[in-house]
């Protein structure tokens, strides 16, 4: 129990994990089920499975056709949504409070038992491969994906979420029925919601519809990747900008001193007062969009920079970047400076958890990660400790010339990029 936030977790004899929230001045309940699994456990001949099941599962179960979900839900007013990741899958619904029980039970039924029908996965896989398309065609995406894969190298966190036009073409039904069936256990799923709730009453409501559920083994870890700072070249003619990624290995998103790192990348490139937003853009004009940001995982973590500008500004760019680790390297940060990027993430922090939704995604997963719920007073706590020492130590520990990887997709008209000028 926390003292701040009125959270309770009930463990049902089957494994599976209920976290409520109460937020008795709202009139809705947002909650989801959150599955422990993802991109990073598919093996590489069956990648984009994970999505292509997330996709399946609202084209129809046992007793509901995909139009009757989409009916249901319209007539309670409620909203119906499910996201894919490297390491998680969600299905989520939002409800008024009094919808609840008609909510629960389509969301279950979705989740639970899902037809595969041999004819809505042609159509879907149809679809995917047109989402597919999307991203090749968005170039600010092209850049990360293709950054990703040489980062995580013949690892899974390195390929994409939606899998490939090979792999998705391939997937059968045998496979995504056997991939559901071993993922979606109690064992290897949380439900969380978040909202004007009973969490007794509300239980009882989930044990109803999951307490059949099989226990499950819980899958492996994968193994934890090594990344490969490569530099990557790739010109594509059709662009007017070259869009440029470089990173660099950082912390698991669990790790004590996630902190300082959080505080360093709000610094670097966290927002409009960042320092690359301001020598980027500001003073220089440049590049429309610069930033920073911090992909946590299990048990690695990336920092990356992106910028997006033209062939005659891609190394200058490049350069302005490197000065700023150098900067953040060799020098500690003003105290008006620390103070002001402390005050950003308590207030991203506050207003993070304004909704429902957010309350209900926050607490799955310090569930999942870290099997502890902080409050926001422990988090403040934490973040007004840290001193510009250890901002530096930070930056010297992740800011590793040898570490640093980069991507670069657009017209390079003769852009040459050595190890050497990645000195910093």
């Amino acid at each position: 129990m926390s003292t701040e936030r009125n959270l309770r977790r009930t463990v049902l004899p089957n494994g599976l994990i209920v976290l409520t929230e109460r937020m008795d001045h709202l009139r809705s309940v947002a909650m989801g089920v959150w599955i422990k699994t993802g991109s990073r456990c598919e093996p590489a001949e069956i990648n984009g499975i994970s999505h292509f099941v997330e996709h399946m599962l609202f084209k129809g179960t046992r007793s509901r056709s995909a139009q009757a979900i989409a009916r249901e839900m319209d007539s309670i007013g409620g909203n119906l949504d499910a996201f894919t990741g490297k390491e998680t899958i969600c299905f989520n619904v939002k409800s008024l409070d009094e919808h609840v029980p008609q909510a629960l039970d389509i969301l279950s039924d979705l989740v639970l038992h899902p037809t595969f029908a041999p004819d809505d996965i042609e159509r879907e896989r149809g679809v995917i491969l047109e989402e597919i398309k999307i991203d090749e065609d968005n170039p600010d995406i092209l850049v990360h994906e293709i950054f990703t894969q040489s980062f995580w190298k013949n690892h899974p966190l390195g390929r994409p979420i939606l899998g490939t036009n090979g792999t998705v073409r391939k997937l059968s039904r045998a496979e995504l029925t056997r991939y559901h069936g071993e993922s979606f256990h109690a064992s290897n799923m949380v439900f969380s919601a978040a909202g004007k709730l009973d969490h007794d009453a509300f239980v009882a409501q989930v044990a109803e519809k999951f307490g059949g559920v099989a226990s499950g083994v819980p899958l492996t870890e994968p193994p934890a990747p090594e990344a490969d700072a490569l530099i990557l070249l790739r010109n594509k003619k059709s662009l007017e900008q070259v869009q440029i990624c470089l990173g660099v290995p950082a912390l698991p998103i669990a790790a004590e001193e996630r902190h300082v790192a959080l505080l360093l990348n709000t610094v670097l490139g966290g927002g409009m007062s960042s320092r690359l937003f301001q020598t980027i853009r500001e003073e220089r004009g440049m590049a429309y969009s610069v930033y920073s940001d911090l992909s946590p995982y299990r048990d690695t973590g990336a920092l990356v920079v992106f910028a997006g500008t033209s062939t005659a500004k891609a190394l200058p760019a490049i350069d302005l970047i490197l000065a700023e680790f150098r900067s953040l390297k060799q020098t500690p940060i003003e105290a008006e400076e620390l103070k002001r990027a402390k005050d950003q993430l308590k207030g991203n922090l506050l207003l993070g958890l304004e909704s429902s939704n957010a309350r209900m995604a926050n607490l799955a997963r310090q569930e999942m990660y870290f099997q502890h719920f902080f409050t926001v007073e422990e988090l403040i706590t934490r973040l007004d400790a840290i001193d510009a020492g250890q901002i530096q130590a930070m930056a010297q520990r992740l800011f590793a010339p040898e570490r640093i990887a980069v991507t670069l997709l657009g017209r390079l008209d003769g852009v040459k990029l050595t190890r050497e000028r990645l000195a910093c």
